[in-house]
Parts: C-alpha cells; structure tokens; sequence
C-alpha cells in the first residue's frame, strides 16, 4: 500500500512545483516549459505505475486480476494533447507528438497585431444650432436639414478614430434619421407625413384638414394636472398668475400632429466611427426633419471612443 501512494503523491508534488515554476516565470515560455516538462513525467510516471500493478497481479496469488496487454501496447493521449496546444515547433517531444507549427504561431500572432490600437479615450458633448432655411413664423411645415457635414466636422475637431456618435434632437416636434438628402424626395416625405397625420382643423398649415382634431391642441384646457402645471413653472412661466397663464397658452402652437410624427421617426441616431470617418453609405446623409418649422433648431452631439494610437497608423507594432 505505501508503494502504491508514494507515485502518486510524487506527481501531486511535481505538479505543485510547475504550477509554482509558471506562475513565477510568468512569461509564455516559461509556461511552456513546465508544461511540457509536466507531459514528459507523466508518461514515465504511467509507466512505473503500469509495472507496479503488473508485478502484484504476477506475485500475488489471491489476484485474479487479469493483464491487460493493450494497456500496455495504447499509449497514453491525454496528456501529449495539452502540450500540442501550448508547445512551439521547436519543442523536444517525441515526433508522434502533435504540435503547433510555427507557421500557426505567426499567423495567431498576425491577426492579434493585425487589430487596431486604442489611443486616449474621448468623450465630448457639443449642442449645435441649426438655422432654418426659410424665413417667417412657424406654421407646421416640414423642412429637411442635412447634418452630415458639420457632425463631420466637429469629428475631425474631436480627433476620435474608433468609436460612435450619437445625435439627437432637443425638440418634441423635430426628428432624426439616416436617409438620402434631396430635394424632391424631402417635397415628397412632406406629403407623405401630412396625408398619414394630417393637422388639426384649428392648425395654420396650409394642410389643415377639416374634421381632425387633436385633445393636445385644446389648448384653453392645458395645464390639465398638478404635474403639468408644475412643469409649466419649472419652465419659467407663473400659471398662477393669470396674465402668465394667458400668455403661456396664446404661444402654444397647434402642433399635435407634428409631436405625433416625431414619435415614429424618432429622436436619435447613432453611427459607428472607423478609421475617424463615421461609416454610412455612398448615398445615406443623416438628417434633421423639422416637423413644425421654420424655427433655428438645437441638436446634441455626442462622441464616445478613442483618438489616434500613438503608433501613428492605428495598428499594433509589437512583434
């Protein structure tokens, strides 16, 4: 019994000491090197272990344990199967060993340095102003801005190469979207929006549509609820004063159609930034839809990533 503990405490130990031996090293080849210092005791370990049991089933009369000769004839795979995964081509394990080429190591080595290096990190915020195209008060017409050059131009201020933006609109009746910018197709949108949700009957658009009206264009019933009230307040207008509450309701435009075709355009976008250019199409521009213009508008823009690596072309130099 005490013959048959000592190898496998021996190998307890010898495991103890290459994990130790790595850990130390702390480099790939020092982990290389126990590990398959590791694999070549462990066939020899086998090995002894294998004699041992064939010498008790020889001498022991009472064992009726047979030998088994194709335990002795198969060779162990366990084990030579983990230092295939770690040794290089230049390892001295047997030649039935299955091993990474060094061409396999070049290759992993290749793609890893392949991958772009992240420089400082960067995170900026910029509210911009969109002047209107047209003059004259509001009156719920729709007008198509493109964004695409001064989001580019504020990209190439900020210096991010790997990252995204974000944009989004600051108003209730405006929109975000990525779409191609021109002329007859911006005439057509506006068609398209008014017939799906025409304005109120009560409106000043010239596509005012008799019969269609909207509860949030009563505008002699609003504020309706404390909450309401509270955030009329909350925006500098004194309800509680009654010229205040005339005032805040005579300013109040007739623009519930405009809130509700914000809502199924949206309200943001995001698009990836690579190489320091934001990827979109050849024809794809990203565009603010005024809903209730023409009015200057406000936007935020957001730039979240990484600037220029300071190996200068963006990808890893390390060998």
């Amino acid at each position: 019994m005490v013959m048959r503990l000592r190898p496998k405490l021996l190998q307890k130990l010898w495991v103890l000491v290459v994990l130790g031996a790595m850990f130390y090293i702390g480099s790939d080849e020092g982990y290389l090197v126990a590990v398959e210092a590791a694999a070549s005791f462990v066939p020899q370990h086998h090995q002894q272990q294998r004699h041992h049991h064939q010498y008790w089933n020889r001498h022991d009369p009472k064992s009726c344990r047979p030998l088994l000769s194709s335990r002795q004839q198969q060779p162990t795979t366990t084990r030579p199967r983990t230092v295939a995964l770690f040794s290089s081509a230049s390892s001295s394990s047997s030649s039935s060993t299955p091993t990474r080429s060094t061409a396999e190591i070049t290759t992993a080595a290749a793609v890893v340095n392949s991958r772009p290096l992240l420089g400082h990190p960067i995170c900026d915020y910029h509210q911009v102003t969109i002047p209107c195209n047209d003059d004259g008060p509001p009156r719920q017409a729709i007008a198509v801005q493109d964004l695409t050059p001064v989001i580019q131009q504020r990209l190439e201020e900020s210096g991010m190469q790997q990252g995204v933006v974000n944009v989004i609109s600051r108003h209730t009746t405006t929109a975000i979207t990525i779409n191609e910018r021109e002329s007859r197709l911006a005439r057509d949108m506006e068609e398209f929006f008014l017939s799906m949700v025409p304005p109120d009957e009560r409106s000043e658009s010239v596509r005012a549509k008799v019969g269609v009206r909207y509860q949030h264009n009563d505008i002699d019933q609003r504020p309706e609820s404390d909450e309401e009230a509270q955030r009329c307040r909350d925006n500098g207008w004194d309800i509680d004063n009654h010229e205040q509450l005339q005032a805040w309701r005579a300013q109040e435009p007739i623009n519930a159609h405009s809130h509700l075709l914000s809502m199924l355009l949206g309200s943001s976008e995001s698009i990836p930034v690579v190489d320091g250019k934001m990827v979109i199409g050849q024809w794809q521009s990203i565009l603010l839809v005024d809903l209730d213009g023409p009015r200057d508008r406000t936007v935020g823009i957001q730039f979240l990533g990484y600037g220029a690596s300071s190996a200068g072309d963006g990808t890893r130099t390390d060998p």
